[in-house]
């Protein structure tokens, strides 16, 4: 009896692993999506502007293009200016959770902060650490994932993991 539940075990866990809706796998079955870190909205300035201040000189991030004259340049956002600092820190350490906190004044996100001619470079921008061409002005294309197929709970992957669950009901039960 405990090889027929090993094995019905081994076939519900390889069913649901096929199963995975087609819109959430990339590359090596993990979706991806283009992420910045970004300032929260509900942030003190006086936080935000000591976290720039740490940024943009001991935490080595590229601060030109959001000094007077930079295409980033907003002196009257706060917000959008740390998250320049914030994202550039984010993506040349690591593209981790710990490079996005910022004593809690920062969060991760999949909406493109990018204004005007001040384009945020993604973290699928990053190739083997080094950021393609972050000088504040990358040209970057619209978000092109398609997720509108993930809300169907028919064919591609419902019926597939229904099907694995009456089997092994089958086998453990009867």
């Amino acid at each position: 009896m405990s090889k027929i539940c090993s094995l019905s075990m081994f076939v519900l866990i390889l069913l649901v692993a096929l199963s995975l809706p087609e819109c959430l796998m990339g590359q090596r079955g993990v979706a991806t999506r283009d992420l910045w870190c970004v300032a929260k909205n509900n942030a003190a300035d006086q936080v935000l502007q000591e976290a720039i201040d740490w940024t943009c000189g001991a935490g080595g991030a590229n601060c030109g293009p959001i000094q007077q004259g930079g295409a980033c340049y907003d002196s009257t956002d706060i917000q959008r200016t740390a998250s320049w600092a914030f994202n550039d820190y984010y993506l040349k350490n690591g593209l981790t959770d710990d490079a996005c906190y910022f004593s809690n004044t920062a969060a991760l996100t999949s909406l493109n902060p990018s204004f005007d001619k001040c384009k945020f470079p993604s973290s699928l921008s990053v190739n083997n650490g080094s950021i393609s061409a972050s000088t504040g002005t990358i040209q970057m294309g619209t978000d092109t994932a398609d997720l509108s197929s993930c809300n169907r709970a028919g064919g591609t992957w419902f019926l597939p993991l229904l099907t694995s669950f009456v089997f092994t009901w089958l086998i453990h039960w009867h």
